[in-house]
């Protein structure tokens, strides 16, 4: 089972990376393009090869239009994209000072409210999106530049966020099995190292 959750974790992952590395060419076009098309603008004001700049801008050498609004909801999908592994793997940054010195088995029932804590947050983040997107839907709320329906950005962020929801739940019932049962049937933090 531990398995399963875990994959669909790192599938997550993967796709927010596949996003990140989009945004990270879609943002390089934009300002390559933005800086290009301030050079054909002056070749053409100063009769610098203007029928070459002109010939480029007629091309439609420019910035990315509408970039900032993609990009705010690639990383919006990026962000709730890693959530799920970030929560299966324990690699939210955590303060131990106190607790590294209480006994095991507080420790475990520590851990387990704090997963139950995330589970419902991700929940209540999850159905919340839900409500907004289907707000947005009704609305028929665009963006301002490339006026693409708003709730598609909710609706993409709404997997991330279902995906962190199931796994937060997953954690949840695992670290209470664990309290109940008086061992350890998961590492309590395989992932980031603080």
């Amino acid at each position: 089972m531990h398995s399963f959750f875990l994959g669909l974790s790192r599938v997550m992952a993967y796709m927010g990376g596949v996003m990140l590395t989009a945004l990270v060419f879609l943002t390089c076009t934009s300002i390559i393009g933005r800086e290009l098309n301030g050079v054909f603008h002056y070749m053409v004001s100063n009769d610098m090869m203007s029928g070459l700049g002109q010939f480029f801008l007629d091309l439609g050498v420019g910035p990315v239009n509408g970039d900032f609004e993609l990009i705010e909801t690639g990383v919006a999908f990026a962000i709730f994209s890693f959530l799920p592994l970030c929560q299966i793997t324990g690699g939210h940054a955590t303060v131990d000072i106190f607790t590294s010195k209480l006994p095991t088995k507080v420790n475990r029932v520590l851990r387990m409210l704090s997963e139950v804590a995330f589970a419902f947050v991700l929940l209540l983040i999850a159905v919340q999106l839900f409500s907004g997107m289907q707000s947005k839907m009704r609305a028929g709320t665009t963006t301002f530049l490339i006026e693409f329906p708003l709730w598609w950005a909710y609706a993409l962020s709404l997997v991330g966020a279902v995906a962190a929801a199931i796994v937060g739940v997953y954690m949840a019932i695992t670290r209470l099995r664990e309290v109940v049962m008086g061992r350890s049937l998961i590492p309590s933090e395989m992932g980031a190292e603080h």
